[in-house]
């Protein structure tokens, strides 16, 4: 008897529970459409990894204070020094050029975080959320996985793993969940409006750009600092031409091994205890709504800028001002050549793509401002 009591106590077959098993499945899922499907691969494998250890029982590998993946967590995320990392990096893989180009496009980026903001509204008077975890939610509608995870772990910890597995999910799923949007609130000869050639951006616009940037926008929002800060100083390396070294750095190793450290524990944080609520649910529906929104309020931003300005904007680019980069103005750039095999997108899409970045990091920022 002694000896099964210590076969009990320390094999982690006689501690499974359902719930553990069916988040396993979860976890096979997402590995599933990072390998198979390749949806957002570099997240999603580690994410779903990190779903089926924190799994397993008696690891203790999210015991505060000694588990391995809870330092990961505390140190990584709860610190707040691997979301601004992440920008880091894309700011280093930025071109400004286009959204230079054409600075109208900004409003497009702008625009689209109309779904942020109806999304949090609606979390929060309709279903009940408190107004932090109302914040974190509507988040998600910006299609922007660093800042959606920067955020929640500021203001909603609790709902870290679901709302950062939902925004990477919905961003992978951006050439799913676009294009009916986009074709529903478009005609056949808007898709085909062709984009005007814009004048070449001169290296000195470049460079001022991230300087000018950094400091307008975090004397309007400070609560921003973190994320913009970083996000302007890997452009800067980039546009400077003269840190080769650090850009590269910054665009590849960095953001690897960051990647790595941000996937894994946020995985963890999702143990069958902590997942398997009607919150959960209620998060994964309203995430999709959000995203929905921001796709159809940046269009119809889009067709209302037509109504005042003689030179056309192709109302498509609209859908490419959320956050998610380069997968939504690579979806513009697709459905408006199904339109026309001659119209040439992309350039102008990546314009309100890269400006959503910005719009949602701002948008987080007015968050953390108001409400903590």
């Amino acid at each position: 008897m002694t000896d099964f009591l210590i076969a009990f106590k320390t094999i982690g077959f006689f501690h499974l529970t359902p719930g553990m098993i069916f988040m396993w499945f979860i976890a096979l899922i997402l590995i599933y459409l990072a390998v198979a499907k390749e949806y957002e691969p570099l997240l999603l494998l580690p994410i779903g990894f990190g779903i089926l250890i924190a799994n397993l029982p008696l690891t203790g590998l999210m015991e505060p204070e000694q588990g391995l993946l809870w330092r990961f967590y505390h140190y990584g995320i709860h610190w707040e020094i691997i979301p601004p990392l992440i920008f880091l990096g894309l700011g280093a893989l930025t071109d400004f050029g286009p959204l230079l180009a054409n600075p109208r496009l900004i409003f497009l980026g702008a625009g689209a975080q109309i779904g942020v903001y109806i999304t949090f509204f609606t979390a929060y008077k309709i279903m009940g959320f408190e107004l932090t975890e109302a914040a974190t939610i509507g988040i998600i509608g910006g299609a922007d996985g660093p800042t959606t995870i920067f955020l929640a772990s500021k203001m909603a910890p609790q709902l870290l793993g679901a709302c950062a597995v939902a925004a990477y999910s919905y961003m992978a799923m951006v050439p799913i969940i676009q294009p009916p949007i986009m074709r529903a609130l478009t005609t056949q000869a808007e898709r085909k409006i062709k984009m005007k050639k814009v004048r070449k951006v001169n290296k000195l616009e470049k460079l001022f750009f991230p300087i000018v940037s950094v400091i307008l926008i975090i004397l309007l929002i400070p609560a921003s600092a973190p994320l913009i800060s970083m996000f302007m100083l890997g452009n800067l390396f980039r546009e400077a031409k003269v840190v080769e070294r650090l850009s590269h750095t910054a665009q590849n190793e960095l953001i690897n091994i960051v990647t790595i450290f941000l996937g894994l524990p946020i995985g963890a944080t999702m143990n069958a205890d902590s997942f398997l609520k009607p919150k959960v649910i209620f998060i994964f529906i309203l995430g999709l709504f959000a995203f929905m929104i921001s796709t159809a309020s940046g269009i119809l931003l889009a067709k209302f800028m037509n109504l005042f300005s003689k030179r056309k904007i192709n109302p498509l680019l609209g859908a490419a001002g959320v956050s998610a980069v380069p997968m939504a103005a690579r979806v513009v750039h697709k459905v408006g050549t199904q339109a026309d095999k001659k119209n040439y997108l992309l350039m102008y899409a990546m314009g309100p793509n890269v400006a959503g970045v910005i719009g949602t990091v701002i948008a987080a920022g007015i968050f953390v401002t108001c409400l903590t």
